[in-house]
């Protein structure tokens, strides 16, 4: 428990001594998002469906994409699967849902 706590408090203090890169870092996640969604528009409908699968799609590719960089240099490497390869795709996506939600400017239909 004390180890855990030690952790949360440098940690904490990681991120307030980083927080303009941290800003940063999750801006350059967003554009990334948009830039794909973008992409996709090109290939999904105008509708209702289109827009779900292109959502969805976006938000799915660039955790993927963030956690296969170090998998295949650790595959490279050692050539065996990155261990942590799906717990990289989670914090990405947990980091980039979050800036999205945050981000939502909801639709006037």
């Amino acid at each position: 428990m004390i180890k855990q706590l030690i952790a949360l408090v440098a940690l904490s203090t990681a991120i307030v001594l980083s927080m303009s890169y941290a800003q940063q870092g999750v801006q350059w996640l967003v554009a990334a998002h948009d830039w794909v969604s973008q992409l996709l528009t090109e290939v999904f409908s105008g509708g209702h469906a289109g827009n779900l699968a292109r959502g969805l799609l976006a938000l799915l590719s660039i955790p993927v994409l963030v956690g296969l960089v170090p998998a295949v240099v650790y595959w490279l490497v050692k050539r065996h699967w990155f261990p942590y390869f799906m717990e990289i795709v989670w914090i990405v996506w947990l980091i980039q849902a979050g800036a999205l939600i945050v981000m939502y400017k909801a639709v006037a239909v």
